[in-house]
């Protein structure tokens, strides 16, 4: 169980959660020649999808994920050592300085291995070298996966030159980074609750890569509003559309919503990476998309903006709404 070291109230994060159906999530093989295709379609209709033949080997996710589940097994003060996170460093129950709660303790790092906090310092200090060589053979792999996919996913939308979306999270000012999440088993007296571990968001980031262990609890929004059981599977990968592609592609991919449930009786490990670009990247719809700035749905803002903002915001606030132009405004979801 996670441990506080001063009492937070978490009467919001037990709740009773209106029934959901099971969809089939679409899977894309990297390996197919017609993936770009795929996963375009995916990302219109689902703003998220699987895949497989990523090219990660298993023993690297399982040993990060041991890793983890290691430091995440610390005493408690020895983890609050490496806490609160500002915004890097370890977190227990409070997801961001808004009042959000959850189910959850985490660990957020930066991917720019040129970029230190004294809390990132902390964590690695708590655990044996193995944990920092995992961290940093773990994200150096996943950056290609992501790459990869931006780069199909220009080849997809007939966008030139091909390194357009991935460049971002390639250059070395990239702010990109892996969060770990770890869902602890709930307690005797909540059991028959449902605990929300991590609450209904949308990534403000260019894409996500999430790899979790077998226990379920990950659901997205469909576009009616209906929730979806996304089925665990340890050995591949699951892309979120971001905030930021969504602008980029003036609407077209859609920033999927989604959430994270705890389970009564396994413990869930995620393990995230976020891929940002520069912090003084214009982010705006592609001109090759949209050529007419009077069809641009969102004002351009630079990636530091939105950070700033979605970082002040609320878990569940729709954050493209402050950067939608006038006459496509639409309220908060």
């Amino acid at each position: 169980m996670v441990v506080l070291s001063q009492h937070v109230a978490l009467d919001n994060h037990l709740s009773v959660i209106p029934t959901y159906k099971p969809v089939p999530v679409p899977v894309v093989d990297l390996t197919d020649p017609e993936a770009k295709t795929l996963i375009v379609k995916a990302c219109e209709e689902f703003g998220f999808f699987k895949v497989v033949n990523h090219g990660v080997r298993p023993d690297l996710m399982t040993r990060l994920e041991q890793e983890a589940v290691g430091f995440f097994a610390l005493p408690q003060s020895l983890k609050n050592q490496a806490g609160p996170p500002e915004p890097y460093g370890y977190g227990s129950k409070r997801i961001g300085p808004n009042g959000d709660v959850g189910w959850i303790e985490y660990i957020l790092l930066n991917a720019n291995p040129q970029l230190t906090s004294p809390k990132t310092s902390a964590i690695f200090r708590q655990t044996p070298q193995i944990f920092r060589e995992a961290v940093e053979e773990y994200m150096k792999e996943v950056k290609k996966v992501t790459c990869k996919v931006l780069e199909m996913v220009t080849e997809g939308l007939g966008i030139e030159p091909r390194d357009t979306l991935s460049k971002m999270v390639r250059d070395e000012k990239s702010d990109s980074c892996l969060r770990m999440n770890h869902y602890p088993t709930a307690e005797e007296e909540v059991e028959k609750m449902v605990k929300v571990g991590f609450g209904e968001h949308t990534d403000p980031q260019i894409i996500s890569v999430l790899r979790s262990n077998n226990t379920a609890g990950l659901q997205i929004c469909m576009k009616d509003g209906s929730w979806v059981a996304v089925p665990p599977d340890h050995s591949s990968f699951f892309i979120n559309v971001g905030d930021a592609l969504q602008v980029m592609t003036n609407g077209r991919f859609k920033s999927v919503k989604h959430r994270v449930l705890a389970d009564t009786r396994r413990s869930r490990v995620s393990m995230i990476y976020f891929g940002g670009p520069p912090l003084s990247q214009k982010i705006a719809p592609l001109p090759c998309l949209v050529p007419k700035q009077e069809d641009w749905l969102y004002k351009e803002f630079t990636w530091s903006q939105y950070k700033s903002s979605a970082y002040k915001s609320k878990l569940g606030d729709y954050r493209l709404g402050l950067f939608e132009k006038q006459s496509h405004h639409r309220s908060n979801v």
